[in-house]
């Protein structure tokens, strides 16, 4: 509630509690089983929305990047600690936000700012099986699926919203967008997704190559 109450206000709206409302958002693949790491996110009909730009960490630990999934608001900075005992390279050559972190170990790295919306694929120069996703969105509003494929996303008020579903194996033609009339009231109105997915990837598929 402390974080939609703050969205309010700077959304230039009194916080009364009678005017939240909520989504709940249900994803599955296309045999029906759930799909954690699914980016949701809804954005209202008229356009507007606030920018908190709540800043975000993506840690290196185990020679994986964690989370492998990460969800911002465009404008905002996310942090790339190293917490392995080993140096890591990390870049993207993805057209939202290319970029190059040179050589490094401990937390001092610079944040690096991701300022245009669509999706990032993070790398590492040194260990090639190291891979994450950064979703860069218009909107605050937004959640990331857990284990059984569910979300909820918290908005200022009730009306139409576009809500969009992303998971990093979806199809190119894969449909992940819907309108939805939200509610207010505590009861969250409820959307769901089913989303077909690329075969996965083997390793003998992907060339690589062990550390």
């Amino acid at each position: 509630m402390p974080k939609l109450i703050t969205l309010l206000v700077a959304w230039g709206l009194t916080p009364v509690v009678a005017q939240a409302a909520s989504l709940a958002v249900t994803v599955h693949d296309a045999g029906g089983k759930p799909l954690a790491d699914t980016v949701v996110y809804a954005e209202p009909e008229s356009g507007a929305v606030p920018r908190p730009l709540t800043p975000a960490v993506i840690e290196q630990k185990g020679l994986k990047f964690i989370p492998l999934v990460t969800v911002i608001q465009a404008g905002s900075r996310i942090n790339f600690p190293n917490n392995d005992k080993v140096r890591h390279h990390i870049y993207s050559f993805s057209p939202a936000h290319k970029f190059d972190q040179k050589l490094y170990s401990g937390v001092m790295a610079p944040p690096q700012l991701f300022d245009k919306a669509g999706t990032v694929v993070l790398g590492c120069n040194i260990h090639d099986r190291m891979i994450a996703y950064v979703k860069v969105v218009d909107t605050p509003f937004f959640a990331k699926t857990d284990a059984a494929g569910v979300a909820r996303i918290e908005l200022p008020a009730a009306g139409r919203y576009k809500l969009t579903a992303w998971h990093y194996q979806m199809t190119a033609g894969a449909n992940g967008e819907q309108q939805v009339a939200v509610r207010a009231g505590e009861a969250a109105t409820a959307a769901s997704f089913a989303l077909a997915l690329k075969p996965p990837v083997t390793e003998a598929d992907s060339g690589a190559d062990g550390y």
